[in-house]
Parts: structure tokens; sequence; C-alpha cells
């Protein structure tokens, strides 16, 4: 990600906060890519308008395929964390995203047990991802439903196959990454960000990449560019 002098997402000059490097061990790290999928990464997806401008900033599409085909390159395991919404998941309550989500019909499907109307809809993944995630290798976790891997059986997952270290990409930056980062966090994963295979929104509430950037800076165990992360897995 190409950064100038007075672009608002560059990192600081100087952090106040030591920084602790993560140092890529292959045998217990994994990439882990969140939601995928056309809702968020399709110029017909119903989060595009408040997406695109991060995205394209950040080149996020294409760097996301870099991640996936890097790992595949270098075997190392792949998990995808996506969002599904089915017809019973008709909550009482909820935030303001939850009810935006639910009510645009964002990640929506027919049902768990079908996939009628499912390809190539808001709720499947990006075509070009398709090779990757389909290759019989790719772990796709169940689906989560709010923002974090709480909901599903990501840590399950990455626990069953004694992984550590999490290498986090996908979207939306503000929402599900940083949600998966704090709980990943909290359950004793070592997690690294990728700044540019992410994006959030901006709209009248703020600037959702930004804001995450911050936290991403304070509680990611690191933060890298795409860049940077296939040469640090290309070389472990």
């Amino acid at each position: 990600m190409e950064q100038k002098a007075n672009d608002k997402y560059a990192e600081p000059k100087e952090y106040d906060l030591k920084r602790f490097p993560m140092t890529i061990d292959k045998q217990r790290v994994a990439l882990v890519v969140v939601d995928p999928q056309n809702d968020f990464l399709s110029p017909n997806g119903i989060m595009w308008g408040v997406l695109k401008e991060t995205i394209q900033k950040n080149n996020t599409i294409e760097n996301i395929e870099m991640l996936f085909k890097t790992a595949k390159e270098v075997n190392m395991p792949v998990f995808v964390s996506p969002h599904h919404y089915y017809p019973t998941d008709d909550f009482h309550f909820g935030s303001p995203g939850e009810h935006f989500m639910h009510d645009s019909g964002m990640f929506a499907r027919k049902g768990p047990y079908t996939m009628e109307g499912f390809e190539g809809s808001g709720a499947d993944f990006v075509e070009r991802y398709k090779p990757y995630i389909f290759d019989g290798k790719t772990v796709i976790a169940s689906p989560h439903k709010v923002f974090g891997p709480e909901t599903n059986d990501l840590v399950f997952q990455l626990r069953k196959r004694k992984i550590d270290q999490v290498i986090l990409a996908g979207m939306a930056a503000n929402l599900c990454i940083d949600s998966h980062m704090r709980e990943l966090v909290e359950q004793g994963f070592e997690v690294t960000v990728i700044k540019d295979a992410t994006a959030g929104p901006t709209i009248p509430e703020g600037d959702g990449y930004l804001a995450a950037l911050v936290n991403y800076r304070i509680i990611a165990n690191d933060l890298w560019t795409t860049k940077e992360a296939v040469e640090k897995m290309k070389k472990a």
C-alpha cells in the first residue's frame, strides 16, 4: 500500500508503545481470512458503496488473493471465517450494525442445509478466491453471526491443529477483523493483522478504517502490509 507524506492511514513515525514483532513459526501458524464475500468485496455487494474508497486505496481485493496464493505456495494452513444469515436468524434485539445487516439482507442464505440461491449471491465467496477456498484443504469454519468468532468454531478448528499464531486478513476492518483480532488475542493467540488486506467503511459515524488501525496498533501483536507478509511467509 503506497503511503504518502500526508496519508492519514500511514504508520506513525514513532510509536509511544514498544512493538513486539511476531516471528512466523511454520509449525504453528495459519492464515485466517474473514468474510471474503461478495457483499463486502464486489461492486454489486450491499456494503460496496461505503467500503470502496479504502478497498481501492488498499488494493484489498488483490492483496487478499495474494495472501491466499502465497499461503498455498508455502503450504501454510488456511482458514476462512464466513458470515451467513439464515431466515431463522431473526434476532429480537441488536446493535445498529446488526440491524442493518439483517434488514439489508447481507450474507443472506435460504438456510443452513441448502445451497439454493447461494451461487453468485452476496453471501457467496468472491469468485477469484474460490480456487483457494475450495481446494479441499482450506478449513471453512461455521458462520459467525455478529462480528467475532465467539459464535463459530474457528478457535476450535485452530486449537485442534495446534495453531497459536494467526495472520489475519479480510473484511471489514473495524467490525469483523477488529472483533476477530480481539477474541483471538483473548484466547491466547499471537495475531498479526495485514493492514492493506482489509478495508473499512466511510460513513457519517466516522472513518471505520482509521478507527481500526488505531486498535490494531495497540492490540495486535504485529501489523504488516501484504508485501511484508508475503516476504515473511516465503522466508519462514
